[in-house]
C-alpha cells in the first residue's frame, strides 16, 4: 500500500464542508464531487461509527462495483476514517482473496479544520500501486470540485 495525501482550503466553515462532502443533508452533494472518480459513484450506507459502507458505480456493463468499507471514526465536522475492507464485483460482495487482500484494510481519512471560516480537507489515504497514478490525477480534481460546490 502507497501511503497519498491532498489537501484543500475551503472559504467555508467546516460544518458546510462536512455536509457537503459526505452528503448528509442531501447525498446528491457526495455524487458530485465523487463523479470524477466514476460518473455513477454513490454509496449505500450509514456514516455513523461502526457502519457498513457500500462506496459503488456502476461500470461498462451495468454492474455494481467497488468497495465494502467500514466507518471507524466519524466526528461531525472533523474527522472521519473509513477502513475499506472488500470489493463489489458485479453485484457481489467480496471480502476475502487475492484481489482483496491488496486492499484489505487501507484506510481513507478525512480532516477539516477550520480557521477563520476557512476549512482545510485533508485526506490521507492508502492505495495500490495499479491505481497510484490514478488517484494522484484524480483526487485533486475532485476536491476542486468539492470546493466550488461548497462555496455557493
Amino acid at each position: 500500500m502507497k501511503k497519498l495525501q491532498f489537501n484543500v482550503s475551503i472559504n467555508a466553515p467546516a460544518k458546510k464542508v462536512y455536509d457537503v462532502m459526505l452528503g448528509i443533508s442531501n447525498k446528491t452533494t457526495y455524487e458530485q464531487w465523487t463523479a470524477l472518480f466514476n460518473p455513477t459513484s454513490t454509496y449505500e450506507g450509514s456514516w455513523d461509527k461502526g457502519s457498513k459502507m457500500l462506496f459503488i458505480g456502476v461500470d461498462e456493463k451495468g454492474e455494481k462495483g467497488g468497495m465494502v468499507s467500514e466507518i471507524v471514526d466519524n466526528i461531525p465536522n472533523h474527522f472521519v476514517s473509513i477502513r475499506h475492507y472488500g470489493l463489489v464485483k458485479a453485484n457481489v460482495e467480496i471480502t476475502e482473496g487475492p484481489d482483496v487482500e491488496k486492499w484489505a484494510n487501507g484506510f481513507e481519512n478525512y480532516t477539516f479544520e477550520e480557521n477563520n471560516g476557512t476549512t482545510t480537507v485533508t485526506v490521507d489515504l492508502d492505495t495500490t500501486e495499479d491505481f497510484l497514478d490514478y488517484m494522484t490525477q484524480t483526487y485533486p480534481k475532485a476536491l476542486d470540485k468539492l470546493k466550488k460546490m461548497c462555496k455557493k
